[in-house]
């Protein structure tokens, strides 16, 4: 007996879609069919252009994102569109970055919509600390290196403070990613090292992950805030902590996600 699909986004109905950390290839194909049936489309900034390209010529876009300290549409206004426009009929397309779950906020929106008699469906997607190191030549564990793996938000709270388990975050034979971290890496790292975390542990800073023009600069935890400042490093960046940085050749990293070779 052949299964029905689940990848059916009917009029009235919402769909949450990881769209990945950029490359349009790391989609899945459950979220490729979610874009090819919207009829309008509610996005986040770090959404690609080329991802944006596959949705259908008809479909509606409305841009809703957030910077650091700066949201072009509070994630209340954010609620009500997705059921306005499910509650006038649309297909409705609400497209992440990443993975809608992890820091993305799509466990709000969902609940939102059901409180609202809005059914939805959320699909997950390649969240920025896989795809991002992934295609950096950073494997986020490693054996005997690294046994665990911590995704962490860097943003700070209204009063300027980072309340994170220091302590937990410093023991050496993990993986820490901070995401959105890159305007409170002085107290990330200050945190740290305070905490126990080596000046010499090797850091990463990832800019644009996965997309043509990624930058990938590496450093140690002591001198994290002379990298930022010597290569002018803004968002969108991943920061990444732990000997896992320094695993894989540089060399053998070709272009992003590709490792050659060396064939006699």
């Amino acid at each position: 007996m052949k299964a029905v699909s689940k990848t059916i986004l009917k009029a009235g109905e919402v769909a949450i879609v990881g769209a990945g950390p950029g490359d349009p290839e790391l989609l899945t194909l459950k979220a490729l069919r979610f874009i090819e049936q919207a009829d309008i489309t509610i996005y986040d900034r770090l959404v690609s252009e080329e991802i944006l390209d596959l949705l259908p010529k008809s479909s509606e876009r409305f841009y809703v994102g957030k910077e650091q300290a700066k949201h072009c549409v509070p994630q209340n206004k954010i609620n009500e569109i997705l059921v306005e426009h499910a509650q006038n009929g649309k297909r409705v397309l609400r497209l992440k970055g990443g993975d809608p779950l992890i820091f993305g906020r799509g466990g709000e929106e969902a609940n939102f919509l059901l409180e609202n008699g809005v059914s939805c469906h959320v699909s997950p997607g390649i969240t920025a600390a896989s795809g991002c190191t992934t295609y950096a030549g950073i494997p986020l564990t490693h054996r005997g290196v690294a046994q665990s793996c911590t995704f962490v938000t860097g943003h700070t709270q209204n009063n300027g403070e980072l309340n994170l388990p220091w302590q937990a975050l410093s023991m050496t034979n993990q993986t820490v990613v901070f995401y959105m971290g890159v305007a409170s890496l002085p107290i990330i790292s200050k945190k740290l090292l305070e905490h126990g975390r080596a000046p010499k542990t090797p850091l990463a800073l990832i800019h644009k992950g996965t997309l043509p023009d990624q930058e990938v600069f590496k450093g140690d935890l002591g001198n994290a805030l002379e990298l930022v400042e010597q290569h002018k490093i803004k968002p969108p960046t991943l920061i990444v902590i732990g000997e896992v940085v320094n695993e894989l050749s540089d060399n053998k990293l070709t272009i992003p996600g590709y490792f050659k070779a060396n064939v006699k």
